[in-house]
């Protein structure tokens, strides 16, 4: 059925509204989907304040020259392209459908170019970028990063506070940490350090011993 000359102009409202809102935009081909794995990539989509839109390139073209003042030329754009619009996190929407990508191996969706930063990116630029870890993810590394010396952190004030009632001294500063729970707190934190010297020292060792054997 063709498309008349207002639902293009419709069309094309949507793709430079969508355009200018966007923190980054991707251009995909999307050559075998299923109706399903397309619904189920919308729905990740919008889990993470991304969207989707297939269009014709000549009106993606143009709605990117209108919106963000960039010329593409529709070799870049090779077959159907659909657009992903990452409005929240410029890394989320790209990543998703980039597991798609990486699923399928490029048979049933693949990239063709970005949009990072104000500036058109090449087909690899584009598959490195999509690569990238989104902001959610690099704060959970974060987060997992910092869990252990907090962990040890809460351990030692923990020990300390039951180390102040049991003895009924006023502050930290008055217990004897050499014999308190508050120095067995501090010994778990410092027990792996305590094996690699451990085994540093025992190399040495094993040398004196092969001499005297000599």
């Amino acid at each position: 059925m063709a498309v008349t000359k207002q639902q293009k102009q419709e069309i094309l409202a949507v793709l430079t509204a969508r355009f200018k809102d966007a923190q980054s935009i991707g251009f995909a081909k999307t050559n075998t989907l299923t109706v399903s794995e397309f619904e189920g990539m919308r729905n990740d989509l919008r889990a993470v304040g991304a969207n989707y839109m297939v269009a014709k390139k000549t009106l993606i073209v143009k709605a990117i020259k209108d919106a963000l003042d960039i010329d593409m030329d529709l070799k870049t754009l090779p077959g159907q392209i659909g657009v992903v619009c990452s409005n929240e996190d410029a890394m989320a929407g790209l990543g998703k459908v980039n597991d798609l990508v990486s699923k399928f191996k490029g048979e049933k969706i693949e990239w063709a170019a970005a949009i990072f930063e104000g500036e058109l990116k090449s087909l690899e630029e584009t598959k490195a970028i999509a690569g990238m870890p989104s902001r959610d993810t690099l704060l959970g590394r974060l987060v997992g990063s910092m869990q252990s010396p907090i962990a040890g952190l809460a351990r030692w004030f923990d020990a300390a506070a039951k180390e102040l009632e049991s003895t009924g001294k006023e502050n930290v500063g008055s217990l004897d940490v050499g014999t308190s729970a508050v120095s067995e707190a501090k010994a778990e934190e410092a027990a792996p350090e305590v094996k690699e010297e451990v085994k540093s020292e025992e190399a040495p060792a094993t040398e004196e011993k092969k001499e005297e054997a000599a």
